[in-house]
């Protein structure tokens, strides 16, 4: 696949996504408050980017920008993130509530057309002279027949959009990014960026005239205004935010442009997983038609959140139990919740068992790993959420439904095999299991597959690969829709690109637990404010290296084998209960990665064409958000 040359604009991509989707695009706060980094032309050298003095860069793993001041760094984004959560999200909410999309997107045409000089001086500084001659034409297009630059007539006349930054200019000079900073309200930036950002902000409008200089902060406020709440379901989501938003800058900022190049053989299992970037809510607004509570645990004595959307008239409430170490305000979860609030379901999210928010307030283990133990205590926080809802709102709440996906629809499964037998906890009328994974022994031999999925590649290249498929995959917002269909990466790329989603939720978990729960295993001291040397050594883990070495030996201290992760780890052990659970339904894709042939022919054995529906197709997850499957969902909760 040869995708076309994309324009040359900001790589200010979009910042939704759970954690594949932070490995895959980017923006945060955070970029989006920080200085637009810009997108190289295609014909530009790659080149390494710079790792910190006497580390090592984990195996398999891209390289990251330096982070040197890595303490001062997180302190700025404690405070950065807090500005976000407390004063730009509930302002930007209102602001969008007053101010019309079309006229915000006026008020930011006029302050693209009213920057026009300093993107000429760059066009110039860079040899660029077609660019700097479209320039011109859309600004006099744009100022005049566009009212001041208020409409975009040029773009609809199809005159080019060119961008130009002096970190461009000096990217072209030969100035290569060497260090990660964080800049107070503006967000993360390098050493050439911010040189960048400073040398942009000589030869705005807003220097020469009083009017202006007054209007600088309205107008960058109405700029940020559309991705507040995006970036801030990506903060509250994901467990270090900060550490994924320096990966996410690394490549998403870069001049350097990737080689688009990919081998004929695909994957498609992973390639089509890839899809689930593309999952969003319908309302970017969804998460504010809700609530967000708490509720105390007792045998933790701490308070675990969720999210809640309650139906004016007694309805069907759904409790969505979110994937291995997903949150309740990732986008996937978010999409499925818009799905049934919008059907007239009341709906719960709650955040995944091996994600930290859980493991530190609701887990009664140290090491989430064991489906009887994972499922019990994500069962004692559910019926919590139960009886404090059914003590508010009595007359409002009908049948429940416990849905889950990917590890949340195994743990679905586990627990209508076992139900609450007489612990006095929480039955459900439904049970949905979505792309449900049926052996999890077997899913990690696969998981560590795609972890060694590099190795396909000679040594003495692999690392500028592996750095090379994280360029594409942050420059795929450039392309047009129908590229983006069809994702230009190779067999070993989407593997290595679904390897890390999973490595990156290894790598919280890892810490997470030997944080609070210290097995001397790993040789790096845990530090909050410098994490770095100790995820460099947790990400050089497979998932069998945390089971052998973390897991079995913590079970094994109260009195559980391997046999019984065994026997646990795969819903075989269930069938006939399974069977027998005429409340059970399940949606699985016959290509997903988590199953193969005989895990398929297993479910349609256990449940049949009644309670199980198979599609040909999407890989991981990343169907969810298409027609079929969405109405596949709703039939699934039928009868309620």
């Amino acid at each position: 696949m040869s995708p076309s040359t994309p324009p040359s604009a900001p790589r200010n991509l979009p910042c939704r996504v759970h954690r594949l989707s932070a490995t895959l695009v980017a923006g945060t706060l955070l970029t989006a408050c920080g200085p637009a980094p810009s997108v190289a032309t295609r014909h530009q050298p790659v080149s390494r980017i710079a790792q910190t003095a006497g580390r090592q860069t984990p195996e398999n793993f891209p390289e990251v920008l330096a982070d040197p001041y890595e303490p001062v760094n997180r302190g700025i984004w404690k405070f950065n993130k807090g500005v976000l959560l407390g004063v730009l999200r509930p302002t930007t909410y209102v602001y969008r509530n007053i101010v019309p999309r079309p006229a915000r997107k006026s008020i930011s045409n006029f302050t693209r057309n009213a920057l026009t000089p300093g993107r000429l001086i760059n066009e110039a500084l860079q040899g660029r002279w077609q660019s700097a001659g479209d320039e011109s034409v859309r600004f006099l297009t744009n100022t005049t027949v566009g009212v001041a630059g208020l409409f975009d007539v040029a773009s609809r006349w199809n005159i080019p959009k060119p961008e130009a930054q002096f970190s461009q200019t000096f990217h072209q000079w030969g100035w290569k990014p060497h260090g990660f900073v964080m800049l107070p309200g503006l967000g993360p930036s390098d050493d050439l960026h911010l040189a960048g950002t400073v040398a942009d902000r000589v030869p705005q409008v807003w220097n020469f005239f009083d009017f202006f200089s007054y209007a600088t902060v309205g107008l960058a406020f109405n700029n940020l205004s559309d991705s507040t709440e995006t970036a801030s379901n990506f903060v509250k989501a994901d467990a270090d935010s900060y550490v994924d938003t320096k990966y996410i800058w690394t490549y998403a900022s870069s001049e350097d442009a990737p080689d688009w190049s990919a081998a004929p053989t695909r994957d498609l299992p992973t390639l089509q997983t890839l899809n689930v970037v593309n999952i969003s809510t319908e309302d970017p607004d969804f998460v504010w038609q809700g609530r967000e509570s708490s509720v105390r645990i007792p045998a933790t004595g701490r308070k675990m959140k969720f999210n809640l959307w309650l139906q004016k008239e007694t309805a069907p409430i759904v409790y969505i139990v979110p994937g291995l170490s997903s949150h309740r305000v990732s986008s996937q979860t978010l999409s499925i919740a818009e799905l049934l609030y919008q059907k007239g379901y009341s709906v719960v999210t709650t955040t995944g068992v091996f994600h930290p928010e859980f493991m530190e307030n609701a887990a009664t283990v140290s090491l989430p790993a064991y489906p009887p133990a994972d499922c019990h205590d994500l069962l004692v926080s559910i019926t919590e959420i139960d009886r404090t809802l059914a003590r508010k709102y009595s007359n409002k709440l009908g049948s429940r439904a416990l849905m889950g996906y990917s590890m949340g629809g195994f743990q679905a499964l586990h627990l209508a095999a076992n139900g609450p037998g007489n612990s006095g906890l929480l039955d459900f009328d439904r049970y949905v299991a979505l792309n449900t994974p049926v052996d999890l022994e077997d899913g990690i031999r696969k998981l560590d597959s795609f972890q060694n999925a590099p190795l396909d590649w000679p040594a003495s290249i692999r690392q500028e690969k592996i750095n090379n498929t994280l360029r594409k995959a942050a420059g795929l917002f450039t392309l047009t829709p129908e590229e983006r269909a069809a994702p230009p990466f190779d067999a070993t790329e989407s593997r290595l690109l679904v390897s890390l989603s999973f490595r990156l939720t290894l790598r919280d978990t890892l810490y997470s637990s030997q944080s609070r729960h210290n097995m001397g295993i790993l040789k790096t001291p845990l530090d909050d404010w410098r994490r770095d040397p100790a995820y460099d050594e947790i990400l050089n883990y497979t998932y069998s290296d945390y089971f052998k070495s973390f897991v079995l030996p913590y079970y094994a201290e109260r009195g559980i084998s391997q046999s019984d992760f065994t026997r646990e780890d795969n819903l075989r052990s269930y069938q006939r209960a399974l069977a027998a659970n005429k409340k059970v339904r399940v949606l699985v894709n016959q290509d997903d990665f988590v199953t193969d042939a005989d895990d398929i022919s297993w479910l349609r054995s256990t449940f049949g064409s009644s309670r199980l529906t198979v599609f040909p197709n999407g890989g991981h997850l990343g169907n969810l958000a298409t027609p079929p499957f969405r109405q596949g969902i709703l039939k699934s909760l039928e009868g309620l």
